[in-house]
């Protein structure tokens, strides 16, 4: 028989967590809570090692509805998940960050069972129609312009943020997995086949593009 003090243990996950605040102080309470749902999260994925989770509070009077940020950052072997969100609050705003992982988490699975299988799995029009249409629903209800807040501050015509990321040669589908994970219209890579840089991007109607850069012959 169960004791009160097993019921009311905190659900953790085996993956390593760091939460911290900028502008605001982490209470240890809504600590717990993150962990808990962490630990749903990790079932998806067991292979994620590690879990960074940032707290913002951007004091805005016109944009008191979308004051607390919360951005999640799941990383696994060979591989990064990433959901952000803002919301009226802290709660709303990590129940919905969660929302953006655990479907880019499953929408990668199942990517990857249909690609060792060499085939997608039969299904019928039916179930494949409300998946999509459910999907799309979805992410229609999720995306957000990250920059939208900023867009006063900010000059047309410049450029605002600069990365490098490492090049390793990858597939065309571990391409799209990448992007799906880290919630992106687009990911840049080299194309593991043809050794050139290259592009995968989001086209309508679910389907995907792809771009490779090939140099001029002299």
């Amino acid at each position: 028989m169960s004791t009160p003090a097993e019921n009311n243990e905190v659900l953790s996950p085996n993956a390593q967590v760091t939460i911290t605040g900028r502008n605001v102080e982490v209470p240890e309470h809504f600590a717990e809570r993150v962990k808990s749902k962490l630990a749903k999260v990790e079932r998806l994925d067991p292979t994620l090692t590690f879990f960074h989770v940032e707290l913002q509070h951007e004091p805005n009077p016109r944009r008191a509805d979308r004051s607390d940020r919360i951005q999640i950052t799941a990383t696994g072997k060979g591989h990064l998940a990433r959901a952000e969100a803002k919301e009226d609050s802290f709660y709303a705003a990590l129940e919905s960050a969660l929302g953006k992982m655990e479907r880019s988490l499953r929408k990668v699975k199942a990517r990857r069972k249909i690609s060792r299988s060499g085939h997608r799995a039969p299904i019928s029009v039916g179930e494949a129609t409300a998946s999509l249409v459910a999907e799309a629903q979805n992410d229609q209800a999720v995306k957000a312009d990250p920059y939208e807040d900023k867009v006063e501050d900010m000059q047309p015509g410049q450029v605002v943020r600069t990365k490098q990321h490492s090049a390793t040669p990858m597939s065309v589908e571990d391409a799209l997995s990448e992007m799906e994970l880290v919630g992106h219209d687009f990911f840049l890579f080299v194309n593991e086949e043809t050794s050139r840089p290259s592009v995968v991007y989001r086209r309508h109607a679910f389907d995907y593009g792809l771009i490779e850069l090939e140099a001029e012959k002299d």
